[in-house]
């Protein structure tokens, strides 16, 4: 199903319309939620015989960047929602149902939020500072701080992880997905952010929330392992979060484009036709060929099933690290052949500069990009 059948023009100008009112007021994109759930942009993963798209993962990816191009804050939020369905759409791909149930809630118009990051958590997956208390049951009592949880006033399960201790020698870290309203779950209004305000990525408090067995979800080791589980969270992660903000690198080609040709001289030569901003915004459009080119690869790759063995996680965060900083790159090249009128607020371009910026502290990050790489490249380094 192509993107635009999901997200039709007249859609997508409503999306946009709006992202400059929830920006300036730091709210949350109540509306055009109501309207993606109508059109069934929560279940895009869903099969369709469960009431669903039954996308794959680059039919997502091109969705995304549309969306993204017209409402960034809103495609980065709904991100975290198409990471979970995403997950259990890799892993029924390789025979695993066992999250089967996120598609079909997604169907029935549940929000998945995403409540993973910690603060002082460089390992991210591989170990938690939640504690993750066993009840005797095969259920769980967390305890800990997540941040940057997007959809904080809307969600209605919360994946989260933390580790169980119980065994000092051989500490476990267990997944789950609790219901909205269960106790001991708490969510700061502390969402006041340079850019991407509508996502209202709150910090969730965890005190003793309890989630039932039948919603726990995995039990993995502390420290670097392959799980498909895991490998599913950080291979959607950063592929969606690649194409929101390649979407936003999208959208800023086009405003400058437009700028360009609106610009006139006292000659009354438009600026488009001036060489100097034509090689930028040549070089710009150039600069986000590559990045299409990697993200379709790695898109069609996830969802073949391709075996890229250890190298894929630098294959991964590098695909992230080079979209977030290309898209950044592009925004303020669109920025230059505008002028002065986008440094004014209310101007797009003034809205998509501080949104960009955002892709910086996403994990993963510049450092663990290119250690990863390096890593890849070179081999470890030798501590004897």
């Amino acid at each position: 199903m192509p993107a635009t059948e999901i997200l039709s023009p007249e859609l997508l100008e409503r999306l946009r319309s709006r992202a400059a009112g929830y920006d300036d007021t730091n709210s949350f994109f109540t509306e055009d939620l109501e309207d993606l759930r109508a059109a069934g942009y929560l279940a895009l993963f869903t099969p369709l015989t469960e009431g669903g798209s039954g996308m794959g993962v680059p039919d997502v990816v091109a969705c995304q960047r549309l969306l993204a191009g017209a409402a960034p804050a809103t495609a980065l939020a709904v991100n975290m929602h198409l990471v979970w369905c995403g997950v259990a759409h890799l892993l029924a791909l390789r025979g695993d149902d066992s999250l089967a149930f996120i598609l079909r809630e997604a169907a029935a118009g549940e929000l998945f939020a995403f409540g993973v990051s910690e603060p002082g958590n460089p390992a991210v997956l591989f170990d938690s500072h939640t504690s993750a208390r066993p009840l005797g049951d095969g259920g769980y009592a967390f305890t800990g701080t997540k941040i940057f949880t997007s959809l904080s006033p809307a969600w209605t399960r919360l994946g989260i992880f933390g580790k169980d201790a119980t065994d000092p020698g051989e500490p476990r870290l267990v997944f789950g997905f609790a219901d909205r309203g269960t106790a001991g779950i708490s969510t700061a209004d502390d969402w006041n952010t340079m850019g991407m305000r509508a996502s209202q990525s709150c910090t969730t408090r965890l005190e003793g929330a309890e989630v039932p067995a039948g919603r726990m979800v995995r039990s993995t080791p502390v420290g670097p392992h392959g799980d498909a589980f895991v490998f599913g969270i950080f291979s959607m992660f950063e592929t969606l979060l690649s194409a929101v903000y390649t979407g936003i690198g999208d959208r800023a080609v086009q405003l400058a484009a437009e700028a360009a040709a609106g610009r006139v001289s006292p000659d009354g030569v438009p600026a488009s036709a001036h060489p100097e901003t034509r090689w930028k915004i040549a070089d710009a459009a150039l600069r986000m060929d590559g990045v299409h080119l990697q993200l379709a690869a790695v898109a069609r790759d996830l969802e073949e099933g391709v075996d890229h063995g250890t190298y894929w996680f630098p294959l991964l965060s590098g695909l992230k690290y080079r979209s977030t900083e290309t898209a950044r790159s592009v925004v303020e090249t669109a920025v230059r052949v505008a002028g002065g009128k986008a440094y004014s607020r209310g101007q797009e371009l003034e809205r998509l500069y501080r949104d960009v910026l955002a892709g910086m502290f996403h994990p993963s990050s510049e450092d663990s990009v290119h250690a990863s790489v390096a890593n890849a490249v070179l081999g470890p380094v030798d501590s004897g």
